[in-house]
């Protein structure tokens, strides 16, 4: 069996921390939303399990344990008793160390790729649940669309989205380090106005109200991240003089995004902005995080 798989990007339209766990862990209240930006990967049988890795530009990604695809089969087999192989191949074309959950996704598609592949026929929550122990945004990936994420990203309430949006993301400067960035906001704090709407980003997004949604769109962490990478604000404010109704920092960042009222605005700002930012994509929202093809 070949299995060819799609290992969507996120977005964060929103990212608020609310309190401290008690494990310690930062407290977050998000809204995630898949995207068609997406890693190719491609898994078959084999006598045993290997990873092959092609990423573009000037980015490294580690075919060996350190890479959440091989962290993810592994576990996958632990958990399981399988001792079958495969041969994972992966074709990285969302941006590292981005915000927009490239590790994470790649990892939930080697999690729902083996599991059809070895026909270990474990459920969705099965699959959640190991995949938590890779990555907080694992979770999600697997299930993919738009959800509110809480706690540290597993507990997950799926939304519905009233129509597909088109967006422009890109990365304008090296990656940042997720543990550098909340270190940052445990110094800073957080003001109050640098916290999103969460909730008229939610009536936005199940109704269609793209203005509403601009003005609603936040990320607490993204004032930090400026100040780490300057080259983040200026990329925000192309955007929104590109014709983005609103525009932020995804994740931790580095990468940003702005959404447009529709495809051909879209398709303007892009051609626009590829001139200053080459690695800018236009893309829209998706409905699934992991699309899996069987090829005989």
């Amino acid at each position: 069996m070949r299995l060819r798989i799609q290992a969507r990007a996120k977005v964060n339209w929103t990212l608020d921390v609310v309190g401290t766990l008690p494990n310690g862990y930062h407290d977050l209240d998000m809204l995630m939303q898949s995207v068609t930006l997406c890693d190719q990967m491609i898994v078959e049988d084999a006598p045993q399990l290997t990873l092959s890795v092609r990423a573009g530009g000037r980015h490294f990604v580690p075919a060996n344990e350190n890479n959440l695809v091989l962290k993810a089969a592994l576990a996958l087999a632990r958990e399981t008793g399988c001792t079958r192989g495969a041969s994972i191949f992966l074709r990285k074309y969302i941006p590292v160390a981005a915000g927009m959950g490239g590790g994470s996704s790649d990892a939930a598609a080697a999690l729902v790729g083996l599991n059809r592949l070895w026909g270990l026929k474990l459920t969705q929550d099965e699959l959640e649940r190991i995949g938590l122990t890779i990555g907080a945004d694992v979770p999600f990936c697997i299930r993919g669309g738009l959800q509110r994420a809480q706690g540290v990203g597993e507990r997950l309430t799926p939304l519905a989205l009233a129509r597909p949006l088109y967006l422009v993301a890109f990365q304008p400067c090296r990656g940042l380090s997720t543990r550098d960035v909340f270190a940052g906001l445990r110094e800073e704090g957080i003001r109050e106005d640098d916290r999103p709407d969460n909730e008229n980003a939610r009536r936005a997004l199940e109704t269609g109200d793209i203005p509403l949604l601009g003005r609603s769109l936040g990320n607490v962490l993204e004032p930090v991240a400026r100040r780490m990478r300057p080259a983040i604000d200026q990329a925000i404010r192309d955007l929104e003089q590109a014709g983005a109704v609103g525009a932020r920092m995804t994740g931790s960042g580095s990468a940003v995004f702005g959404v447009f009222m529709h495809a051909g605005a879209c398709r303007r700002a892009a051609h626009v902005l590829e001139s200053a930012y080459p690695a800018c994509r236009m893309m829209r929202t998706a409905s699934r995080g992991i699309v899996v093809t069987e090829e005989s």
